[in-house]
């Protein structure tokens, strides 16, 4: 059986307003991974990642790389407490500033049950449903083709 283990992250740089939530999430979906981003109260990026130590290295070297509009990206992680119940990852009050999206939304990613990874191609495709199924129909008419 694979390792296991639960990471802490906090993030420092231009990482707000940028999409930097949602490529967290994005690699989560894409590495079966269970946990949360959010922003915390002064602005800071704050995440949980839990499942397989291996894919979490993964999806933590490609969050390290920031969006195209983030910069100056440094991520801080510590050891956290695996929650052996915890079987998804949310991101808590997702807003978009690029598509003037201010209704806050927890997006919820459910893990797939073969916890496998699957390629950035398919984690986008279930990217997209998350939103199409969770966005009310205001918001969902500002998402973009590519999102």
């Amino acid at each position: 059986m694979a390792k296991r283990e639960a990471v802490e992250a906090t993030v420092t740089g231009n990482d707000q307003e940028v999409g930097f939530r949602a490529l967290v999430m994005k690699r989560a979906i894409e590495y079966n991974l269970a946990g949360s981003a959010r922003n915390d109260s002064n602005e800071i990026v704050h995440f949980t990642l839990q499942g397989d130590k291996q894919r979490i290295d993964l999806a933590l070297a490609t969050i390290q790389d920031g969006t195209k509009r983030s910069s100056g990206i440094k991520i801080t992680t510590t050891s956290a407490a695996i929650d052996p119940a915890l079987n998804t990852f949310t991101i808590v009050d997702w807003t978009s500033s690029s598509r003037n999206i201010t209704n806050e939304y927890n997006l919820v990613f459910e893990l797939r049950a073969s916890d496998t990874a699957i390629s950035p191609t398919d984690a986008k495709a279930a990217w997209r449903q998350i939103l199409e199924k969770t966005l009310n129909a205001d918001d969902l008419k500002k998402l973009q083709p590519n999102d």
